[in-house]
């Protein structure tokens, strides 16, 4: 089974009009057209999954630029998503800015900067 990549599509291409652009190459397992989360909309993306390679290598060759609803589709192997890092804040490391200031840091040194902090007016 080989999975395709199918970028630039309209936002109102439907699984059956993406199906029947690849079933004339060979047998089509299933059509993903990935949707957003929050609106229901589509993204603009899908994946189709045919039965073999030689026939998802010339669905690639034979639909890459063609037009689906008004758009010349981008098609092309899809690839694994790369891996990512998981878990919450404490995984992503230190931030910018982060880190609590405090007394008898050196980092508050404004020794050879143009602008000084002011004596306190007390």
């Amino acid at each position: 089974m080989k999975s395709i990549f199918v970028g630039n599509l309209a936002f109102g291409t439907s699984e059956d009009e993406l199906r029947s652009a690849f079933e004339t190459h060979g047998t089509v397992n299933r059509v993903s057209i990935m949707m957003d989360r929050e609106t229901g909309r589509s993204r603009g993306f899908a994946f189709v999954e045919m039965a073999n390679d030689e026939e998802a290598a010339a669905a690639i060759a034979a639909v890459n630029g063609s037009s689906v609803g008004g758009r010349a589709l981008n098609v092309n192997e899809a690839r694994p998503r790369p891996e990512r890092p998981a878990g919450g804040y404490a995984s992503r490391g230190p931030s910018v800015g982060s880190g609590g200031g405090g007394r008898g840091r050196n980092d508050d040194d404004y020794r050879g900067h143009v602008r000084q902090p002011r004596e306190p007016r007390w």
